[in-house]
């Protein structure tokens, strides 16, 4: 009991002197760790008279309780004074101006890319996708583009085999869709083409956007109404269209279509040729044999398709005038937009 009375005496002299977390853990393991005093004497119960045991059990148990509040007092005051500490020495300046952290932002060219998706979305066509890496028979044969066509030489086109190129075009979509959707169906087609091209305004890799609509009695009117909407929706309201008749292998009737030049409102200049108009996009309606290719009955369906670089509209739309400067990641480009 005496050893007891010795151990509490040193515990509080100990407790007392403790200025810090570090040392009130030295006494805890020291007083009541698993090799510490009062487990010694936890074990020591072994030696003593059956008759004496418990009482002299009860003692350590009082002692061990006593020991175990004051280290839960002390340790919350510790725990108080260090927090106070420490707020004192890490107290921050809230008049000192923050730290900038800038925020990225889309690529023009992925801008202007979704606005177009928006645009379309918002007229109710579907977006489709489709392979880059494509078979000779959807990138040409089924958009009636025969084997003597000259989209096909070498020049044009990057081939892998006689039968797999890099797409030219996102229109071989338009046939996978075909063969696994039965009209009427809207359909845009967004994504990667490459040709084998490169200068200030054409790159090996660019964007294109090919557009679809089926239905039975679809005429000539319903493509003026959808482009002239999409093109009044990018770029104004106020925008001049006009059609002008071309051809394309997989349209018949074909057209391009201009807009009013932005440069010089229409005026003539050196970017629009002194015409006064922009092509943005080739347009028309499906050519029958088409519809053939994909299994649809020409003389119960029609429909038309149309076709815009979204690297060229997005020349148009912020005034730029080298497609190169999309691909050098030049930040003080970029930033721009």
């Amino acid at each position: 009991m005496d050893e007891l009375l010795s151990i509490r005496k040193s515990f509080q002299d100990e407790i007392e002197a403790a200025e810090d977390l570090t040392g009130l853990q030295q006494i805890k393991i020291k007083y009541t760790g698993k090799k510490g005093l009062l487990s010694a004497k936890m074990k020591s119960l072994s030696s003593i008279p059956p008759d004496k045991r418990p009482a002299f059990g009860s003692a350590i148990n009082e002692v061990k309780n006593f020991i175990e509040d004051i280290l839960t007092q002390r340790e919350v005051l510790l725990k108080g004074k260090d927090k106070e500490k420490r707020l004192q020495s890490e107290r921050l300046d809230i008049s000192l101006p923050g730290k900038f952290i800038p925020f990225g932002n889309g690529h023009p060219i992925v801008q202007i890319l979704e606005e177009i998706k928006d645009i379309f979305s918002s007229m109710g066509f579907d977006i489709e996708e489709g392979p880059e890496i494509e078979l000779d028979h959807y990138n040409f044969e089924a958009l009636n583009i025969p084997k003597d066509h000259p989209a096909r030489d070498m020049q044009d086109t990057f081939y892998i085999s006689d039968d797999v190129v890099l797409r030219t075009h996102t229109s071989p979509v338009q046939i996978r869709v075909m063969e696994k959707r039965k009209p009427p169906l809207q359909i845009i087609a967004p994504g990667k083409v490459y040709r084998c091209d490169a200068d200030l305004s054409h790159t090996p890799m660019f964007h294109q956007v090919e557009g679809l609509m089926v239905d039975k009695d679809i005429s000539f009117s319903d493509l003026k109404g959808v482009l002239e909407l999409f093109i009044h929706s990018l770029f104004g309201k106020d925008t001049p269209v006009r059609f002008r008749p071309s051809y394309f292998p997989f349209t018949e009737p074909s057209a391009e279509v201009d807009i009013g030049c932005i440069f010089c409102s229409g005026k003539g200049c050196r970017v629009c040729k002194t015409t006064g108009w922009l092509e943005i996009l080739g347009s028309g309606l499906v050519n029958p044999k088409v519809f053939e290719m994909a299994g649809y009955d020409p003389g119960e369906y029609s429909g038309f398709a149309f076709g815009m670089g979204v690297e060229r509209i997005t020349m148009l739309k912020y005034s730029i005038d080298d497609i190169r400067l999309f691909y050098e990641n030049d930040l003080r480009f970029l930033r721009q937009f």
